[in-house]
């Protein structure tokens, strides 16, 4: 080993949970570090859309002019194709403004953002390059820390290993989770009928909207999500899982020749995949383990819980587990008087929602994609197409959800800083 370091917490995995816990405690006055393994946070087609609970979330921060200043894309609401044109299934313009919109922030761009408001606070440490690779224990029971690895950032290669000591270890290290797998904690696995390739077209000017609704296309065993960003379209080819290796044998004209078929009016720009290397598999997973803690450790995030991508709530209900945490774990960590049950204390507060989440994420694998990627489908539901069109209210309903979800949290007094002043977040 060539480091010998400690911390008060130390939090693995720079993503929205990992970033936003460290920039929370910071704020608190623990010392906290913040590992991440790669030399940035430039990775295309992660989850980029920003929830109205973080929005909110920033503004208690007193981050949200900053916020808004960033390049970003409104959505609005949640619409569904029907033989006589389309209905609206989740109502954002019901919603009371400014929180009435799903913002489609660039994650790196949303992780930049939050780390440079981090880095504000004395007592908060990022180290990029830094690859967590196993727990430490004292006396073989409790967590102790982490033990690293660095690399160079142009060459990838290890550079050193070191151990961070520290009270507590927080596991924000994603799906694939290194610590939660030391840990022995395997998470109980939903089955998944669909993964999503994503990919990008160009958006004209002449097809700018200020607030873009969402409309998923159904085709044979086909769907297709096309997500409004600033200058382009990031769309979401959703098949069945295990198609991977033959989508990819098929050829990318094969492909192109599906994207035309679900979205015609984008068939002139075809050529924009070039091939079948512009296609980012999700392999996507819904999970969760039965216990987020054990004594020096705490999971949230992905590491806890793997969410599907329908709703597009994993970013946010990532958030709103940090925010949990450092609500329950700032005040014991000062005092030097942190132990499990204060763990279990987050578990507690998150359980509802992350259940709740995943249950209905299963409920819409059920009614909508099982059918339709069995070519049973080819649309919306018509008991939900009737209800959408003759009980129109109904749709703040969903919105209200995916906007905030069943528990949404509020930033600890002990973060808040003055609002910001633009009118957008007054």
């Amino acid at each position: 080993m060539d480091q010998f370091e400690s911390t008060t917490c130390v939090v693995v995995g720079g993503g929205p949970a990992g970033v936003m816990l460290g920039l929370l405690l910071a704020r608190a006055g623990v010392e906290v570090t913040v590992l991440e393994k790669h030399a940035d946070f430039l990775r295309d087609f992660r989850g980029d859309t920003v929830h109205p609970s973080t929005i909110r979330l920033l503004d208690e921060l007193g981050l949200g002019e900053g916020f808004r200043a960033l390049p970003q894309s409104k959505l609005g609401n949640f619409k569904l194709p029907t033989g006589g044109g389309e209905v609206t299934l989740a109502a954002f313009d019901r919603l009371k403004p400014p929180y009435d919109y799903v913002a489609m922030v660039p994650q790196w761009d949303l992780l930049n953002f939050l780390v440079d408001a981090a880095q504000q606070e004395p007592h908060f440490t990022l180290r990029m390059n830094t690859e967590a690779t196993d727990l430490l224990y004292d006396d073989g029971a409790k967590v102790a820390g982490a033990a690293y690895c660095t690399r160079d950032a142009a060459s990838g290669t290890e550079t050193g290993t070191g151990e961070l000591r520290a009270t507590l270890t927080v596991a924000c290290d994603g799906r694939s989770s290194v610590l939660r797998q030391k840990a022995g904690l395997v998470p109980h696995e939903f089955p998944v009928p669909f993964d999503t390739w994503w990919f990008r077209l160009s958006r004209r000017a002449d097809e700018q909207e200020q607030l873009a609704s969402i409309m998923p296309r159904f085709s044979g065993k086909d769907v297709l999500l096309s997500l409004t960003r600033k200058d382009f379209y990031q769309i979401a080819y959703i098949a069945e899982k295990g198609k991977d290796a033959k989508l990819r044998a098929e050829g990318v004209e094969s492909f192109r020749a599906r994207v035309a078929r679900l979205r015609p009016d984008l068939a002139d720009r075809m050529d924009e995949i070039k091939s079948m290397d512009d296609l980012h598999m999700l392999d996507v997973k819904l999970n969760r383990i039965k216990q987020w803690h054990k004594p020096g450790l705490l999971l949230i995030g992905d590491a806890a819980h793997a969410m599907s991508p329908a709703g597009g709530v994993g970013i946010n209900l990532a958030i709103q587990d940090a925010v949990a945490a450092a609500q329950r774990i700032a005040r014991p960590l000062l005092q030097g008087t942190l132990d499990e049950a204060d763990l279990a204390s987050v578990q507690k507060r998150r359980w509802f929602p992350t259940v709740m989440i995943q249950n209905v994420q299963l409920l819409i694998q059920k009614a909508v994609f099982g059918p339709a990627l069995s070519g049973q489908l080819g649309g919306p539901p018509s008991s939900l197409v009737f209800v959408a069109r003759h009980v129109p209210w109904l749709g703040r309903l969903p919105a209200l959800m995916i906007a905030f979800g069943p528990r949404p949290e509020h930033a600890p007094d002990f973060a808040r800083r003055k609002a910001a002043t633009s009118k957008d977040a007054a």
